[in-house]
This record gives structure tokens, sequence and C-alpha cells, in this order.
């Protein structure tokens, strides 16, 4: 990425695992996409990855004039140090080796000058948040949580984050929220209002509440995402709706670019 570039960067971050970040930052790259988008992934969660499986992604990069070639899957450009290690290897590296591993990223891969460049932050707020704070100072921050009041808790600690670093946060996005039985009821499996309640607490909009569908599950196994598999359905059209809202909001004014923390 070079300096003064119109991309937006949109880091996809939570507090803990488990809440569905990854899969959300799958299917809304997919969906802006859908928009008319130029979209790439930077799959920034170096312990964790799964960005490469959910999307079916299975080749190495190639490497043209010292520039790695980002693959591509459904129109979606993504790096991932899930292609350069086994998919059973456990990466065991110090913040130095993940800070000059993520520069790469950034520096060596042939990213072009996509609309929109989607970052799936590791979960909390260690080495690897830190460094792309200081690598993409205008980077902004939006938060997965599920319903759940505990998981609504410990979301706040990245936004609370991103804002000690001076990095916009934009808004929350509510994972998991409902699912939706045979007889056409909604279930609250995690509760309700965690995601709403997050977003007021931080004076931040509430950009969509995405529903439990089996085939967001499914999909992220499979490598179609759900937003390829089911379009129309009610998964998708969540996504696509977030999608419009962060598209309408525009960029982040930034006021400041470097690295501050106090």
């Amino acid at each position: 990425m070079t300096p003064g570039t119109r991309t937006r960067v949109l880091g996809i971050s939570s507090g803990k695992g488990g809440v569905g970040k990854s899969s959300v930052t799958v299917n809304l790259a997919i969906s802006l996409t859908a928009r008319g988008h130029r979209v790439g992934i930077l799959d920034a969660d170096v312990y964790g990855y799964s960005i490469p499986r959910m999307l079916g992604l299975t080749e190495a990069p190639e490497v043209e004039s010292e520039q790695i070639i980002p693959p591509e899957a459904y129109g979606v450009s993504v790096v991932s140090i899930g292609f350069f290690v086994g998919e059973d290897q456990p990466v065991m590296w110090r913040g130095p080796m993940l800070h000059k591993a993520l520069e790469q990223f950034l520096v060596d891969v042939a990213w072009g000058e996509p609309d929109y460049l989607l970052v799936d932050m590791p979960p909390g707020t260690g080495d690897v948040a830190l460094s792309m704070a200081q690598f993409l100072p205008r980077c902004e921050f939006f938060v997965v949580t599920t319903p759940q009041a505990a998981a609504q808790r410990v979301a706040q600690k990245t936004a609370f984050m991103a804002r000690k670093l001076k990095l916009p946060l934009r808004g929350v996005i509510e994972n998991m929220s409902w699912f939706t039985g045979d007889d056409a009821k909604r279930y609250e499996l995690f509760g309700s209002g965690g995601g709403q309640s997050l977003a007021d607490d931080l004076s931040v909009p509430l950009l969509g509440q995405i529903p439990l569908v089996p085939a967001v599950r499914a999909g992220g196994d499979s490598g179609v995402p759900v937003t390829v598999s089911d379009p129309e359905g009610e998964a998708a059209a969540a996504f696509g709706a977030v999608a419009e809202r962060i598209e309408a909001m525009g960029p982040a004014r930034i006021y400041r670019s470097e690295l501050k923390v106090n």
C-alpha cells in the first residue's frame, strides 16, 4: 500500500475469538465486491489464520518482479500467512518477526489500489494489533460482537484500544444475532441487545445484525461463503446491508497520521 492511496482500510476486530470475526470479514468483502468495488483481504490473524480455507484458496501466491501476487477468490484478493506455512503448522513467532511479516504483506504484495482493504485482525489487543495500527494509521475499526453481554464487555477492550491509538472507530457489527427456525420464529440463542448496547456505549452506530445460519459455518468449511452459496438468503441480505452502510459512511476524516499512545 502506498501513501496517498484512496483505498479505505477496514480493520475487522473483536475482543475475543469465537464471535465469527473471520466469517464476517470474508462475507463483507464479497458483499462489497458485489457492489462493484475492488476488494482485498489481509489476514492479520497470524496465529489463527483461516481466511484461505474460508475462500477455498489452497495454492501459494506467485511472485513477479519480487512482488507477491495475491490470489483471488470470488473477486477478492487475499494474502495470509496460511499460504506460506503448512495447514497444521503452528506459527510460533515473537513480536519482531510478526511485525516484519505484516510489513511485508503491505509492502511486498502487489495490491494495486483496491477500493477496500479489509484487515482480519487477531482477537485482543496484542502485538499484531499494535503493528497494524502503526503500518495503517488510516485504518477504520469495526468491532464484531455477539448479543451476549459477556462478549460485549470483552469487545469494548478492542474499541478502547483503537481510540487509544487515535484510530477512527466506525461501528459495531453483531453476529449470531438469532436463529430462524422451521416455524419461522426467531430464537435468540445468545441473548439479545449486546451489539446495540456496545454501540451506544461507544457512541457509534450498530451497522447490522447477522443471523446465525448453518450455511455460514458450512461455507467456512467448504470454501464457499454464504454470500456466494445463498446470495438471496437471510444472512447474505444482512451482510449486504452492512456493506451498503459502510459504503454510505464514506472514509473517516483523519486529522493526524502519527501513532500516539498516551
